[in-house]
């Protein structure tokens, strides 16, 4: 191999990859292309919103896990209040992650919901309020993902930066102790 070529990362997951973003493209382009063929606004609502919860839930619960090691959910707990629950695959584990992989998940975490701003933006300069109902639930789901995987992106740094500062605390209490043992 010549040492001037440089070596391409392919998509370790690319099957992952595929239905990530298969459903947002779906849920898309059948809003965009059922203005041309499908005369029925509950049909258009119930197919686009349906696409866009398959999408969601791709996201959240399969493309999440594997392409980023992240993992959110949302609980109640006994006093009413809304909790936010993160995972995340240990540091080792995720600094091994597929760089492709994770570009390719925010990328379209992030198009997608913009995608949607700008088909939002369209069907109000239309005047068409109940196409807009539509962008807002789909926009919406989008939202979610964005905020959910953001929240625990910065709560895996967080847990990280507790590790390496609990672990030198250790190390220098330990270092200390073994200074002032009287042997």
């Amino acid at each position: 191999m010549d040492r001037t070529q440089v070596v391409e990362e392919n998509y370790a997951n690319p099957k992952t990859c595929l239905f990530h973003v298969l459903f947002k493209g779906a849920a898309l382009a059948f809003y965009i292309l059922s203005a041309l063929f499908v005369n029925n606004f509950v049909i258009i609502f119930v197919v686009t919103v349906f696409l866009s919860a398959l999408d969601f839930w791709v996201v959240k619960n399969v493309s999440g896990r594997i392409l980023v090691g992240l993992r959110w959910w949302n609980e109640i707990n006994d006093l009413g209040e809304s909790v936010w629950k993160f995972e995340s695959l240990d540091q080792e584990s995720l600094a091994r992650m597929n760089k492709k992989d994770s570009w390719l998940f925010w990328w379209t975490l992030y198009i997608t919901a913009g995608a949607w701003v700008i088909l939002g933006i369209f069907s109000l300069i239309r005047f068409q309020a109940d196409y807009v109902l539509v962008v807002g639930v789909c926009l919406t789901l989008s939202v979610a993902n964005i905020i959910g995987f953001t929240k625990c992106r910065k709560d895996a740094k967080k847990q990280l930066q507790q590790f390496a500062t609990q672990t030198l605390a250790n190390q220098f209490t330990s270092s200390l102790r073994t200074a002032f043992t009287v042997v």
